[in-house]
């Protein structure tokens, strides 16, 4: 289980930077009066919030992978649902670019 916790934690310090980035990108559209949008992602993501920035979708899969890592067993639902929403942030991330 450390080495799926360790993995997590390297694509979540990949998302973490390419986030800062994106969101600074994205304050820069909003301010030229682009990106009007409500959201990121929709509910089918796997998020149970809306954001118009990454920043808060990273804090989110940091606080599931922050739980596995505390959790003494291996909460398989928690696993594949943090795993889903990295997989959707990078995806945006690598689309973003």
């Amino acid at each position: 289980m450390q080495t799926i916790i360790e993995k997590l934690n390297e694509n979540l310090k990949v998302v973490y930077r390419q986030s800062l980035d994106a969101d600074k990108k994205l304050d820069e559209l909003q301010q030229q009066g682009h990106g009007k949008f409500k959201a990121l992602f929709t509910e089918e993501a796997g998020f149970d919030f809306e954001a118009k920035r990454f920043k808060p979708y990273v804090l989110d899969v940091a606080a599931n992978v922050k739980a596995l890592s505390d959790s003494e067993q291996l909460d398989e639902q928690l696993l594949k649902t943090t795993v889903q929403k990295l997989q959707h942030l990078l995806q945006l991330l690598a689309t973003f670019k």
